[in-house]
């Protein structure tokens, strides 16, 4: 807990204490447990209020989860049982949940003091773009009054409610003198920056009112939250800034200044990650958050000596402890001594258990097989896919002999253009690279082996070979086979699939750009005949704005090109 600096108190004073904090989705007893133990802690620092993020007795996004009564129904329970924990004192609590009325669901905040549930306040401003699809669930709510709070008026737009002015600007207009506005709001690649410098530094300019921006910490399946909590004073600074990815209490005083306007006192600003660094955090926590929710464990995953395995070990490792990820080699006859020395060294560095499984026997037993109905044609692509999947079975075998999950370890580049075999590399339970194209790979390597996240698990140094970031990329599926046989330099293939995936730019646009409009051309195409694919794969931690699956959703029949 973090103690801030406090003076004499005044006769217009308010404590608020901020409750960083994670969320089991659906566990509303254990949620709500969770927020009373929070509430005992601000009770000690003499906390007015504490506030918790976006829906926090039932989980965010909750998805169609609420769309069952049963769910609805105790969440009212809970919220009446935590109502009646503010009898007799103490802080008031300020919660996110779901409430029924009319017929219709709304996302809401109740305020709960002196045992009663004060005021219910609904979002208006329900957000249906990426991987939001709120209106299909909730209604919105009208346009929100103040709240009359021990002597203050507090505005409490959710989430969404100030990425436009309508809100706020009505809130002024109603009184509020501070805004609380509570998130569920999922870490992208920048987007701290836009939430604080774009959209509040707007709603402060607009308004004059200062603003608590509180969002919620942890994974829920392909959605990480990265919390970075933050008070912006009336005047556009930054007055009280919590870390990412931890949970934390942030006890705050605020009082009003010589021109009225209530303030935050000086309170503890942390600076934000560096990229890749929070990259590389979002994955870990979205590992640990699903293999924790989910009850494995641990992981299992195919580790070939090739940087993509290395890194997602890594993760893992941090995420999860080294006795929990389970390496196994699977080698071939077309697998290098090289590749076999970097995978040992790899679980060396990292101390996970590897073990190692050749896949031979299997490979000549399909080949003998097949023979007889492949006769007369030449060995292909088939025999490639074969190996792969051979692979997949046994890991598949292994996850399911001892229940760890399978761990897959393709990268975005690779899915976006169906350089991935189904039902083979593709198989298993979560992947952490799935939205982290071939370039980034080579980035969160090289900051991992030169750095460890504060909460990690797993080793400080090295986590793999250098060999392993440096040699060319392949998947060793025929004699002398690098990836850049079949795809362009990543280079250039990322910068490309970069344009076509996360910017909806034409083949025209970027061969203006000076892409070689043929390899534009045929990127566009494998883009676009390897949806059926993603379809299938697992899923895997959001990290940009257009992860395949929640964000950019496209028909798998479709005839349309840009060339």
């Amino acid at each position: 807990m973090t103690h801030p600096e406090t003076a004499p108190r005044t006769e217009r004073r308010l404590r608020i204490a901020l409750a960083q904090t994670n969320q089991i989705m659906g566990d509303l007893s254990a949620n709500a447990e969770a927020m009373l133990a929070w509430r005992d802690r601000a009770a000690a620092e003499g906390a007015d209020l504490i506030v918790f993020p976006e829906l926090q007795l039932i989980g965010y996004p909750p998805e169609d989860l609420v769309l069952k009564p049963a769910l609805v129904e105790r969440a009212e329970a809970e919220l009446v049982r935590l109502a009646e924990a503010t009898k007799g004192g103490g802080p008031a609590m300020l919660v996110g949940t779901v409430i029924e009325a009319g017929g219709l669901l709304f996302n809401c905040v109740a305020l709960l003091d002196e045992g009663t549930i004060m005021a219910v306040r609904q979002k208006r401003e329900l957000p249906n773009y990426g991987t939001f699809d709120e209106k299909r669930l909730f209604a919105p709510g009208p346009l929100p009054d103040a709240v009359e709070f021990r002597g203050v008026k507090l505005g409490l737009p959710i989430c969404e409610d100030i990425w436009f002015p309508f809100v706020t600007a009505h809130l002024k207009d109603r009184g509020a003198e501070i805004l609380i506005n509570v998130n569920g709001s999922p870490y992208e690649v920048a987007k701290d920056g836009r939430r604080r410098n774009g959209v509040c530094a707007a709603r402060v300019h607009e308004t004059g009112l200062p603003i608590v921006y509180l969002n919620r910490v942890g994974g829920q399946d392909e959605l990480v939250f990265d919390g970075a909590s933050f008070i912006m004073d009336p005047d556009g600074v930054i007055a009280c800034r919590l870390p990412e990815w931890e949970e934390v209490l942030q006890v705050t005083d605020w009082e009003p200044d010589e021109d009225g306007r209530w303030t935050c006192l000086p309170a503890p600003v942390v600076e934000v990650q560096d990229h890749p660094a929070d990259i590389y955090c979002a994955m870990v926590v979205g590992l640990r958050d699903y293999v924790e929710r989910n009850h494995f464990p641990g992981v299992v995953l195919g580790l070939s000596g090739g940087i993509d395995s290395a890194l997602s070990a890594a993760v893992a490792v941090d995420a999860l402890g080294p006795e929990r990820v389970w390496c196994v080699m699977m080698p071939s006859r077309f697998t290098s001594t090289e590749s076999l020395e970097d995978a040992a060294e790899c679980a060396r560095l990292l101390g996970v258990k590897l073990d190692t499984v050749p896949i031979g026997p299997a490979v000549e037993a399909f080949d003998s097989m097949l023979a007889p109905v492949f006769a007369g044609r030449a060995p292909d692509l088939t025999e490639e896919n074969i190996q792969s999947r051979i692979r997949g079975v046994t890991l598949m075998a292994l996850s399911n002999k001892y229940g760890h999950m399978l761990l897959t370890t393709g990268n975005k580049s690779e899915m976006s253009v169906g350089y991935a075999t189904i039902y083979g590399d593709m198989a298993g339970g979560y992947s952490v690279l799935k939205d982290a194209y071939k370039t980034t790979v080579f980035d969160l390597s090289t900051w991992r082996n030169a750095e460890r996240p504060g909460f990690g698990k797993g080793p400080d140094g090295p986590v793999m070979p250098e060999r392993v970031i440096t040699k060319p990329p392949t998947a060793e599926l025929r004699e002398g086979q690098k990836d850049e046989d079949s795809l362009p330099p990543y280079s250039v293939l990322d910068p490309i699939l970069y344009g076509l995936v996360e910017q909806e730019k034409s083949v025209d646009d970027l061969a203006a750009m000076g892409f070689d409009r043929e390899t534009v051309v045929r990127i566009e195409r494998l883009l676009y005949v390897a949806e059926y694919k993603r379809r299938q794969s697992p899923p895997g931690v959001k990290l940009g704005g257009r992860n395949f699956g929640r964000d950019r959703r496209y028909p798998i029949s479709n005839a349309f090109r840009t060339a």
